[in-house]
């Protein structure tokens, strides 16, 4: 009897290679090469950062780091937010920030990135986010919420970054990408 070839199936379904994912940037457009429903995380390497610590850890999901200068910054992952899903990942984030706030405008948002996996050491990855900043009123706080959502692994990093004003948030914004990694899913 003569059996007939067939073509084998892979054992690693391209774009679910974990390793290969996080060595790579990614851009909204990549979205779709994360595993389906495993979550991304988030770093919490800013509690180690000149200046910054701790002052709530993972409760219900979110930190939040206190900088000497009085920065506050809270960081946190949600899951199953597949409902908040919009075609790509781009639209899905607007819907995300109009889902936190419902007068949140396309327009206000503006592209920004994170770093994607690694560490201070590694080389730079990055991941693209939406960034919404508002310029401290009288008396007020600058901030900038940075978020992504990412519709195929059905989850969402928030980081929202306040401080006394515009030139401590640039600062902190900038340890917030150094130091708080987007982390890839690991499956």
């Amino acid at each position: 009897m003569k059996s007939v070839p067939v073509v084998a199936t892979p054992t690693i379904t391209p774009g679910h290679d974990a390793e290969a994912v996080a060595a790579q940037d990614l851009p909204f457009s990549a979205g779709g090469i994360l595993a389906p429903g495993v979550p991304v995380g988030i770093s919490d390497g800013l509690k180690d950062a000149p200046g910054w610590k701790i002052v709530k850890n993972a409760v219900a999901g979110e930190s939040q780091y206190l900088k000497a200068d009085g920065c506050l910054v809270a960081a946190k992952v949600r899951t199953n937010q597949s409902v908040l899903a919009r075609g790509g990942d781009h639209e899905s984030t607007v819907a995300l920030f109009q889902y936190l706030d419902p007068t949140i405008l396309p327009d206000y948002l503006k592209a920004g990135t994170l770093r994607w996996g690694g560490d201070d050491s590694s080389p730079g990855r990055t991941v693209d986010v939406l960034v919404l900043e508002q310029a401290a009123a009288a008396g007020g706080r600058a901030t900038a919420v940075l978020a992504r959502l990412f519709g195929t692994a059905e989850s969402s990093v928030y980081v929202s970054v306040s401080c006394p004003d515009p030139a401590s948030l640039a600062a902190a914004r900038n340890d917030v990408a150094r130091f708080l990694p987007v982390l890839p899913p690991s499956a």
